[in-house]
């Protein structure tokens, strides 16, 4: 690690791991619960692996050494889904508790047994305490800590529910033709159960009539609830059964009623609405989300673990800290740095909030920066990883399956937009370190940018191989994502084996290895390993057998270097500084089996660095998966009720045709919707619902219209009254939670505004034409060679967004060079909106009857000579009128 200053007493990392675990809800479990997690975590994960590996080929095949390959069988994409899904209800079921106590329905049964005591006595209180002890037994877990007998409970009927759609698919087939009522009862399914299943009847309960599908299909669905609330709250489980009950009371509407009548629907049984919800792969629990989750996310959620797990989040921290550290406020420069780089590895605000925070934070405080505005700026720019490319958060791939738009247009797409945020950031912390006389960071705690580069200039690999394969290569996005795991894999196990000692005969091992495998290529046409195992092909000339042999590369990387670390266990990695968390686990197994000379040893270091990724990426993947499952029945149902073209037309009725109205009706409803919400979450309800009536106004692309949304998902985590992302910064800031929430959203105004304006000049995206993929297309030589497109549209957008979004560095900060009044404020207001979207001031534009083109022109124009005059003026005054520095003004502006 570095001598790089990290946090103080304030704010330890163990008390921002608490921060998360109590934000998040999670348990924190030990023993025989923390092996179940991680055992089911690293399978979870092994799957995915074999997913992205496999291409998503239905046919599960395994190479077995000798015999060959051998085919087990096949998975259709509702099975895929299904195991997906299962797997993070059997994670979110042990990681999330049932209940601590302090719920709605907790409380109200704690306060009337209350009642009871006060109003009776003996056989009544005694029998009221022991039901309420029984409840606490069945699902209390006040100290998350321990896993209840509920949730093994649901484990099991998760098992029963995913396992079916597993393995009796034929059947499902069927009963999509005849309906769910036409499957098995369950007694024939489980014949033990007869017995119980006829008396029940007996009594009333018609089991022995009931298809075993529709049970198994209800507990789904209301076991994607269950572990909804858990892991994403009470409000946001109610908003998704209120549109499963829509579904089926819906009809009860009357059509012809004003306003309400747009949500009238035709009667849909319970049969068919389960139908839906559990064994349908475009609608419901497996719908487009976890389709998208299973081949996108995931992968990429894993990518981050890996990461993260090999010591690269510090190493970007100090890498953050060495770059800025010199420059006036440079702690809160280095904090947007450290996030966005974290944001690249986590895509999560609350946890690239925690992990930067605990270090960030209390160097901004010490420099000077208040306790808000220090948390303020952790959680805008930990919000902002969301929307930073190549990783971007999780809505982004549902983007690319919504849109049909390949992912590395997306990325592109991003760009901009992400950097002008970042460096609108950056120009309101300079501002603030400027008003208040803070300086840099004293120059011995600074690491020398050269010598932390020497020491971790691997971890910028792995994303520039990304880069590699998702923008010249152009692979799939699984693709890309699993090759940038197996070489990072390699890399951490060549740098993991590397030292002083090991060093020639790594790298000749490698080599020779690397030789065999090329003469095994030009020989025979295949690899090393299968012309050991007798395999042969059709030879091929050297040229030929390069790219193979650079797939293979990762593989004979890993495996040399895995010899090596066996052979000479002992010693150091001089290159390497693993996450904590992997030393932690190391010597937690290794007392557990007993074994604690395992603890140091190289090779077991590095297994327990692959495991502790790929339980991280479990971990960190099951609260999104649970997200999508549960917001995938909310497309499902608009679209299986027809209510998506009614309330389509409602939605431009409301507007009057208006695409600014409508933008601001949809950033509204994005800011109140995602108060509290994953952005995934917010994302598919919005775009279920309002996606198709901006699509439908006209003239936009409709990525534009997905990235808007998309933008203000994200605010959200930084809005007051719930804004989680600033809530996670106060706790390690020691700030109020309000204000910390209000300062943080002030200083990502530009991403309020931004958005707009990529909206009305779709140049600032990069992008060239309007409506879909299909008539849309990045930005190519031929469009820039185009200059009365390219300047007009895209350059002169682009630096009117940068100039833009720089005024309002001193709107919000009240500082440029001298002190602002209110009207100066206004005036840099003002000219911001001006310079990045004047297409906001449509209204005037077409009373004017100016053409779009040569308004947008004119009012930027305006926008920068206000600028301009609004910038002399403040100088003029921190000069004095001869032209001297006035003494008593603080520190202007420099070195930004």
């Amino acid at each position: 690690m570095s001598d790089t200053p990290t946090a103080d007493s304030e704010a330890l990392p163990e008390e921002a791991d608490e921060l998360v675990q109590e934000l998040e809800r999670k348990r924190s479990l030990r023993g025989v619960a923390a092996i179940a997690v991680a055992v089911i975590g690293i399978a979870f994960s092994a799957f995915q692996l074999w997913i992205a590996a496999r291409g998503f080929s239905s046919t599960i095949t395994l190479p077995i050494p000798v015999v060959g390959p051998v085919t087990f069988g096949s998975f259709q994409s509702l099975q895929v889904n299904a195991i997906h899904v299962t797997f993070a209800l059997l994670l979110a079921f042990l990681i999330f508790p049932p209940t601590k106590g302090n719920g709605f329905v907790a409380r109200r049964l704690s306060a009337a047994r209350e009642r009871i005591h006060e109003h009776s006595e003996g056989a009544v209180a005694r029998v009221t305490d022991a039901v309420a002890g029984a409840l606490a037994w069945f699902a209390l877990d006040d100290e998350s800590e321990r896993v209840t007998p509920a949730d093994l409970l649901c484990m099991l009927f998760a098992l029963m529910a995913g396992g079916y759609v597993v393995t009796d698919f034929k059947e499902i087939q069927r009963l999509r033709v005849f309906g769910l009522q036409a499957g098995r009862p369950i007694h024939e399914v489980f014949p033990f159960l007869s017995m119980p299943v006829e008396a029940l009847g007996a009594l009333g309960v018609p089991l022995d009539t009931t298809s075993y599908a529709l049970i198994v299909g209800a507990l789904g669905a209301l076991l994607a609830l269950e572990a909804t609330r858990r892991a994403l709250g009470f409000y946001l489980m109610m908003l998704v059964a209120t549109f499963i009950i829509y579904a089926r009371l819906g009809y009860l509407i009357p059509g012809g009623a004003p306003l309400i009548g747009v949500f009238a629907t035709n009667e849909i049984q319970w049969a068919t609405i389960i139908q839906n919800l559990w064994f349908n792969t475009e609608n419901g629990v497996f719908g487009i989300p976890v389709s998208v989750s299973v081949q996108f996310i995931y992968i990429f959620v894993l990518f981050g673990a890996f990461l993260e797990m090999s010591g690269a989040g510090q190493w970007f921290i100090d890498l953050a800290y060495s770059l800025t550290g010199s420059r006036k406020g440079g702690p809160a420069k280095a904090s947007i740095l450290a996030s966005g780089f974290m944001g690249m590895i986590s895509g999560s605000s609350i946890a690239n909030t925690v992990t930067t925070g605990a270090f960030t934070i209390p160097l901004m405080k010490r420099s000077g920066y208040r306790a808000e505005f220090a948390g303020a700026v952790e959680a805008s720019a930990s919000s902002g990883g969301q929307i930073l490319p190549p990783v971007m958060g999780a809505a982004a791939f549902l983007i690319v399956s919504y849109t049909g738009t390949p992912y590395p247009d997306v990325v592109v797409a991003a760009a901009i937009p992400a950097i002008v945020f970042f460096f609108g950031v950056w120009v309101m912390v300079h501002l603030e370190a400027s008003r208040t006389n803070i300086d840099s960071i004293d120059s011995e705690d600074v690491v020398d940018v050269r010598s932390h580069l020497k020491t971790g200039w691997f971890y910028l690999l792995p994303l520039g191989l990304l880069l590699y394969y998702l923008l010249v290569v152009r692979y799939t996005v699984a693709r890309s994502a699993w090759f940038t795991i197996v070489a990072l894999a390699a890399l951490i196990a060549f740098t993991a084996a590397y030292n002083e000692r090991t060093r020639l005969p790594l790298v000749g091992g490698i080599v020779a290895l690397t030789l065999a495998d090329l003469a095994a290529y030009v020989t025979a046409g295949v690899d090393l390993i299968a012309l050991v195992t007798g395999a042969s092909g059709t030879a091929l000339s050297v040229a030929a057998a390069v790219p193979y042999l650079a797939a293979d590369l990762g593989w004979i990387l890993t495996a040399v270097s895995v010899v090596v670390l066996l052979l000479r266990p002992r010693g150091d990695s001089p290159l390497l500084a693993y996450d904590d968390q992997v030393e932690e686990s190391a010597e937690t197994v290794a007392e557990t089996v007993g074994r604690p000379s395992l603890t140091g040893n190289r090779a077991f270091e590095y297994l327990t660095f692959v495991g502790s990724s790929m339980e991280a990426g479990a971990r960190t993947a099951t609260t999104v998966v649970v997200a999508v499952a549960a917001a995938g029945i909310i497309p499902g149902v608009v679209a299986s009720t027809g209510l998506g073209p009614n309330l389509t037309s409602l939605i431009l009725d409301i507007s009057g045709g208006s695409l600014v109205l409508l933008l601001v009706i949809t950033a509204i409803a994005s800011i109140i919707l995602g108060m509290g919400m994953p952005t995934t979450v917010t994302y598919i309800i919005l775009v279920s619902l309002l996606g198709p009536a901006i699509q439908n106004i006209g003239g936009i692309p409709i990525l534009a219209a997905h990235l808007f949304i998309l933008y203000f998902g994200v605010i959200a985590d930084i809005t007051p009254p719930v804004a989680v992302a600033a809530y996670a910064a106060s706790g390690i800031a020691k700030s109020d939670q309000f204000q910390t929430g209000v300062e943080a959203f002030s200083l990502s105004l530009n991403k309020a505004i931004v958005p707009f304006a990529f909206i009305f000049t779709p140049g600032i995206l990069l992008l060239r034409g309007t409506g879909g993929p299909e008539s849309v297309h990045t930005l190519g030589m031929a469009d820039i060679a185009d200059l009365g497109f390219f300047v007009p549209e895209v350059l002169v957008p682009i630096v009117g967004v940068f100039l833009g979004v720089y005024a309002l560095g001193p709107t919000v900060i009240g500082y440029l060079y001298a002190p602002l009044s209110r009207l100066e404020r206004a005036g840099f207001a003002l000219s911001g909106l001006l310079l990045i979207a004047p297409g906001l001031l449509g209204v005037v534009r077409d009373t004017l009857g100016i053409a779009p083109l040569t308004f947008d022109l004119t009012f930027r124009a305006l926008g920068l000579a206000l600028f301009a005059a609004l910038v002399l003026k403040n100088r003029r005054v921190r000069d004095g009128d001869g032209g001297e520095r006035d003494a008593t003004t603080p520190g202007a502006p420099t070195d930004a």
